[in-house]
C-alpha cells in the first residue's frame, strides 16, 4: 500500500498541518508511524481527512461525521477507482456516489438518484483521486526508467493526463523521450508543460538542452536565458550558454557566462 507523509498530505489536500493534526487528535484517522516516528497515511486516510474536513465546513454534526467516517472506511477500497467515487454532504447526510449508484455512508443504504441530488452538495474526493492517481503513475514511471523505458514513458503519460500540473511528470517524460531520441515528441511535452506549469527553471533548462541537441542553437539560447531569469544560480545553464555564445562569435557573452559558471562551481564544488 502506498504511504504518504505529512508533506504529501499537505500538498495533495491543501490542508495546513495544524488541521491534519486536529483531525488525527479527533480520531478521524490513525496513521501508521514510520522512520523517526513520522506519520504515514494510506490512501484511505487521505480520503477520510478530506471528507471529515469538508463535512465539518458544511456544518454536519461532529457525531454524525464520526459515525459516517467509521462506516465509510469499511467500504473504501485500498486504491481508488478512476471512474468516479465522490462523497457529498447533502443536508446533514453523508452520501457516497460510485458510478451510477448512491448510498448513505452512515447506514450503507442505497438511494434513488433523486434522493441524493440536491443543490449545495460538496464533492470532496475527485481532486484527491486525480492527484493521487497522477502521483501513483509518476512513481511507477520513476521505478520503471532503468528497466523499461517504454513502460516508463507510458506511466509518465498517464500521470500528465491525470494531472497536467504535475511538473515532475512533465520533466521526467521530456527528459526520457530526449534520451530515447524522440525529439519532436519531447519538444511537444516541454511546450505543453510550460503552458500548464509556467517557467520552471529546470523545465526550461531541459528544453534548452533538447533544442541545443536538435541544432536549434538560437532557440536554445533564448530558453537558457529564460531559465536564468528565473534562477540565475544554474551553473550548467551558464556553461552551456558560454559554449553557445562562443559558437556564434560573441566572446564577451561567452566569457561572462563562463565566469558565472566558475563562480558558482567554486562556491558549491559538490
Amino acid at each position: 500500500m502506498h504511504e504518504y507523509g505529512v508533506r504529501d498530505v499537505e500538498k495533495l489536500l491543501q490542508l495546513p498541518r495544524s488541521t491534519i493534526r486536529s483531525l488525527i487528535e479527533a480520531g478521524f484517522v490513525s496513521p501508521a508511524r514510520g522512520p523517526r516516528n513520522a506519520w504515514l497515511f494510506s490512501f484511505q486516510d487521505l480520503i477520510v481527512l478530506r471528507t471529515a474536513r469538508a463535512l465539518a465546513v458544511a456544518n454536519v454534526p461532529r457525531k454524525r461525521i464520526a459515525k459516517s467516517i467509521r462506516e465509510l472506511r469499511s467500504h473504501l477500497p485500498e486504491s481508488m477507482p478512476l471512474s468516479g467515487l465522490s462523497i457529498c454532504a447533502v443536508a446533514d447526510q453523508v452520501v457516497v456516489k460510485e458510478g451510477g449508484s448512491r448510498w448513505q455512508a452512515e447506514s450503507g443504504q442505497y438511494l434513488l438518484a433523486f434522493e441524493s441530488d440536491a443543490d449545495g452538495s460538496i464533492s470532496v474526493i475527485e481532486e484527491v483521486n486525480t492527484r493521487a492517481s497522477a502521483e501513483s503513475h509518476f512513481a511507477d514511471g520513476a521505478a520503471l526508467e532503468s528497466e523499461d523505458a517504454a513502460a516508463a514513458v507510458q506511466a509518465y503519460e498517464h500521470a500528465v493526463a491525470a494531472d497536467p500540473t504535475l511538473l515532475d511528470a512533465h520533466i521526467n517524460l521530456g527528459r526520457l523521450l530526449h534520451e530515447c531520441g524522440r525529439h519532436a515528441y519531447a519538444e511537444r511535452v516541454y511546450i505543453d508543460a510550460i503552458k500548464a506549469c509556467g517557467d520552471d527553471p529546470l523545465l526550461l533548462y531541459n528544453f534548452g538542452v533538447l533544442l541545443d541537441d536538435m541544432g536549434r542553437k538560437a532557440e536554445a539560447m533564448r530558453v537558457y536565458e529564460a531559465a536564468l531569469r528565473v534562477d540565475s544560480g544554474m551553473a550548467d545553464c551558464h556553461y552551456n550558454l558560454a559554449l553557445l555564445y562562443e559558437d556564434v562569435k560573441k566572446p564577451k557573452e561567452a566569457i561572462r557566462h563562463m565566469a558565472q559558471y566558475r563562480r558558482l562551481i567554486g562556491s558549491n564544488p559538490a
